[in-house]
């Protein structure tokens, strides 16, 4: 059997941050491997209880999270160190697990990780993520359609894409605010189905950084 792709989910604090229990469902039903990364505010709106049982993997919130050194390989018969013999961050686990992935999906995206994102920041367990992994990188904004506009926004979103990274969405449609407009997360459906092409042709493409 060939090999299950493997998917980064980063989820951050957007209150679209509910849909990324739909799409860890979905993602595990075409056989994809899903790990995820809460950001602080992301575990407002979705736990990780509900994530790990979903996906089947461990759910990971910051570069000190015990689960990280899972990722390290171990020479055989070396056991995982006890918490207070491990070196903060968990060592390089946080890399081990940006070298995992075949693809990094963030979905949703709000508007302040975008902009953390376009300055090359490292603040969290995602961002620093993301600027180690050499795979693509998916952002799906989801934010109010006045958040999403506004000339800073558009800037960072130029920024992203001249460093490679792939943008989809977002839609329009009903916002957590009331209105219609420009800002609604892609349709669960439509990720997956850009997923699915992604990874089919992933291994013919350069990846831009």
């Amino acid at each position: 059997m060939p090999e299950r792709k493997k998917i980064l989910l980063g989820i951050t604090g957007s209150i679209a941050a509910y849909k990324s229990c739909e799409l860890v469902r979905r993602l595990t039903e075409k056989k994809f491997e899903t790990r995820c990364v809460l950001t602080p505010s992301a575990q407002h709106f979705v736990t990780p209880l509900t994530l790990g049982t979903l996906s089947g993997n461990p759910v990971y919130q910051n570069l000190h999270d015990p689960a990280l050194w899972e990722m390290i390989p171990l020479p055989a018969g070396e056991a995982i160190p006890a918490p207070q013999e491990r070196s903060a961050g968990g060592g390089m686990s946080h890399l081990s697990l940006a070298t995992w992935a075949d693809l990094v999906l963030v979905a949703p995206s709000s508007a302040d990780f975008i902009a953390r994102l376009a300055q090359g920041r490292a603040e969290g367990l995602l961002d620093s993520l993301i600027l180690a992994t050499r795979v693509p990188v998916v952002i799906c904004p989801a934010m109010d359609e006045e958040m999403w506009l506004h000339p800073a926004t558009q800037k960072n979103v130029e920024q992203l894409k001249s460093i490679g990274y792939l943008l989809w969405g977002p839609q329009k449609g009903p916002l957590a605010s009331g209105k219609i407009g420009l800002g609604r997360l892609m349709e669960v459906e439509n990720i997956v189905e850009l997923v699915e092409k992604k990874l089919s042709r992933v291994n013919s493409e350069p990846v831009a950084r």
